[in-house]
């Protein structure tokens, strides 16, 4: 199996990204790059508006950086925060269907998305574990930790590597929801398919705004949002919409 083994499928506007590089679904650089070049094409692509991300078997949704690939690649650090961090800010958005545990740049990719739904089952489990080998979370994990839960909290669990379950992360808000054994994909497809049906050209602007606000300030924020509500206000998709609420009807958005 090729090293950089990642699979998409796409399928009612939900493309379904699989990292699939057994037994733990490492990471290394050609993955990272790999899912950079993967998601130039979501990017670009009209027919999908949700992405999801999951790993391959019930193991592991990614065990993070592939230690053994790294000693031989000096960028992978460098390389690994730039593509997170994109997927941080992305246009669409992303929902992390934890299968398996997630430790390290694995918890790091599901802390980069939008949404966290996770199995419950006994080999999932979620942390940010660098510090126990002597390095540091460096693919974004202390800055994405931390504005979802709080200093103190991001703190708590990156300084002493703490390996949390389902149920541990869903009580902190590190997880959205906790899905039945075998079912975390299904969960996140059937969220995926809703998210999907909303007004592609509102949930762009809205997460650029978020993002705006969170990274730079009150202003920053305030200050996209009004962008987002011209660029909406001149949508086919607001027309839509206005026209569908008059009608008494669901609204059928195209993303114009």
């Amino acid at each position: 199996m090729p090293v950089e083994s990642i699979s998409l499928r796409i399928n009612e506007q939900v493309a379904v990204l699989t990292i699939d590089r057994p037994p733990v679904n490492a990471v290394n650089i050609a993955v990272i790059n790999k899912i950079d070049q993967t998601f130039d094409q979501l990017e670009k692509s009209d027919d999908v508006r949700v992405i999801v991300i999951t790993g391959a078997g019930d193991k592991a949704f990614s065990a993070g950086l592939d230690i053994k690939d790294a000693t031989g690649t000096e960028n992978v650090g460098n390389r690994g925060q730039e593509v997170w961090t994109r997927l941080f800010r992305f246009s669409k958005p992303l929902i992390a269907a934890i299968n398996g545990y997630a430790f390290g740049g694995g918890c790091e990719l599901a802390l980069a998305c939008d949404f966290r739904i996770m199995s419950d089952n006994p080999k999932a489990k979620i942390g940010l574990t660098e510090v126990d080998m002597g390095i540091i979370p460096g693919w974004g994990g202390t800055q994405f930790m931390t504005r979802l839960l709080g200093r103190k909290k991001a703190l708590e669990l990156i300084l002493f590597g703490k390996r949390l379950t389902a149920n541990e992360a869903f009580e902190i808000g590190l997880v959205d929801k906790v899905s039945a054994p075998g079912e975390v994909l299904d969960d996140a497809l059937e969220f995926a398919e809703k998210l999907a049906r909303r007004a592609p050209v509102s949930v762009s602007c809205v997460l650029r705004a978020v993002n705006a606000g969170m990274e730079n300030g009150l202003e920053a924020g305030l200050k996209t949002e009004r962008e987002g509500s011209s660029i909406v206000a001149a949508s086919e998709d607001a027309k839509e919409g206005i026209a569908a609420f008059f009608e008494k009807r669901k609204p059928f958005f195209k993303g114009r």
